[in-house]
């Protein structure tokens, strides 16, 4: 059990001006891990306004870009330092296994910290150019403001890394607001900040539920909004903030393909690659990769293989060292995603395996891993985010047909091309109309590159030299021609 009385604001512990808490529970046993604040508006005035002071008064303000990276290094070392807290932490209030939360939460975060912190160092905060009519042009880039960071609760210390360090390397000041069913993490993070001396103010963190997030998300003392989470909260963010003519990045929701060109060799190696690229984090992943587009004239043989290794997940504690697949995050998720299998079924969809509940776990919030066959694009199964270990394949009949229904999809964030030629992968890869695409890998991201999507997958990058122009605004100033 892990109790904070707190939210962190301005540097140290402060009270909520409310009495309300949000409880945090296993999904793994349903019990009780944890009990942060209900953060109120008034605790989100606070947080905005020493966001504020940070940026304007303290020190820094003065901070220059060197120190900013060097000051990643410090936090990237000190959280590396409490990996093992951090990971059990996440499993237990995620559900995510042990060894995913050490891989997927630990190294990535530990690896965009690394990032950020060589491209503070070189990145180009102010060029000098010669202007059209022979005058000197300097252009600057200075940081946007106050950034409001509202990160999920699948990937928590992930995600806040990639809001956080871009951030921070521009030298914005922020205001994070983690989930409310995974805000422990967070707290760890927040704990971490204090240790390495980060400055009163540059780093706030209030959970909170859905109407103190609006109130930050509309502040006047904002200036831009990350995003991370469903394209549905990602639309009345997107409004809120156009209204107010307010910066915003938004990464949402995804419906990734995996095709299979008819040259792969596919062995069992293969097929477990392409399940754990579906159904990672019990398919709580926005890339997931869970259209698996196959040739026709091999698709007994695909479904086949996939079918015995999604049969094959180990199922259990995400405690245990050989678990692969723990539970979705909450007992509303389950009871969507079964609906879903449901419906799935009733529109011609056929189960190869799973389909139900983990025999022998009365406790929990488990899914059996799911493969469907029969699936037309047109299908809901095929069409809509499942967010859960569920997994359709779809048959193609060329290239080009292989491309357009990967590229029929209101998403457009990941995708993956897997051929026993790698050319021949990439210039199929290059045609998805997806913001990365991946070539014999299930990791269609690279932390030193963008990240982000098209259409209904949100608007903005993260990731790279460009998560850092995220959070700039250039400033042109015009010298005199002497």
């Amino acid at each position: 059990m892990r109790g904070y009385d707190h939210l962190f604001i301005d540097g140290g512990r402060r009270a909520s001006t409310g009495g309300g808490s949000i409880e945090v529970r296993s999904p793994a046993t349903e019990e009780l891990i944890g009990r942060v604040p209900d953060g109120t508006p008034a605790d989100i005035d606070a947080a905005v306004a020493a966001a504020r002071r940070a940026l304007e008064e303290g020190p820094w303000a003065r901070t220059s870009p060197r120190e900013r990276a060097d000051l990643l290094g410090r936090l990237g070392k000190a959280l590396r330092a409490r990996s093992e807290e951090f990971t059990e932490v996440i499993s237990d209030e995620v559900g995510s296994p042990r060894t995913w939360a050490r891989t997927g939460q630990i190294a990535t975060g530990l690896g965009v910290l690394r990032a950020y912190r060589g491209i503070a160092a070189d990145y180009p905060w102010e060029e000098r150019r010669t202007g059209v009519f022979g005058n000197e042009v300097r252009v600057r880039r200075l940081p946007v403001g106050v950034v409001a960071a509202i990160v999920p609760w699948n990937a928590p210390l992930f995600i806040a890394a990639l809001k956080i360090a871009p951030a921070l390397a521009a030298g914005c000041t922020v205001v994070l607001k983690p989930a409310p069913q995974a805000p422990l993490a967070v707290y760890l993070l927040a704990e971490v900040a204090a240790e390495i001396g980060l400055p009163d103010g540059v780093l706030n963190i209030v959970p909170a539920g859905p109407g103190a997030s609006e109130h930050l998300v509309r502040h006047p003392g904002v200036d831009k909004v990350s995003f991370t989470g469903s394209t549905a909260v990602g639309r009345r963010i997107g409004e809120l903030c156009g209204h107010d003519m307010r910066r915003c990045t938004l990464e949402l929701g995804g419906k990734s393909a995996a095709v299979l060109l008819d040259d792969i060799e596919l062995d069992e190696a293969l097929a477990d690659r392409l399940v754990d690229g579906a159904m990672a984090n019990s398919g709580q992943v926005c890339m997931a990769q869970t259209r698996i587009l196959a040739p026709r004239s091999r698709y007994r043989e695909v479904v086949d293989a996939l079918g015995t290794a999604v049969a094959r997940l180990r199922i259990g504690d995400p405690a245990d060292a050989e678990t692969q697949l723990g539970p979705v995050i909450s007992e509303p998720a389950r009871v969507r995603i079964e609906r879903d299998i449901a419906r799935a079924v009733d529109d011609g969809a056929k189960i190869v395996t799973g389909g139900g509940r983990p025999p022998g776990m009365a406790r929990g919030w488990y899914v059996e891993p799911t493969l469907f066959s029969g699936v037309d694009n047109r299908m809901p199964i095929a069409r809509e985010e499942i967010f859960g270990p569920v997994a359709v394949v779809i048959p193609y009949d060329s290239d080009d047909d292989a491309v357009r229904i990967a590229n029929d999809s209101d998403y457009g964030l990941a995708g993956a091309v897997w051929s026993a030629d790698p050319a021949r992968g990439a210039a199929v890869a290059g045609r998805l109309r997806t913001g990365s695409a991946a070539v014999n890998s299930t990791a269609p991201m690279d932390l030193g590159s963008p990240f982000g999507g098209m259409r209904s997958s949100g608007v903005g990058r993260e990731g790279g030299p460009e998560g850092v122009t995220a959070y700039v605004e250039h400033q042109t100033i015009v010298m005199p021609i002497s």
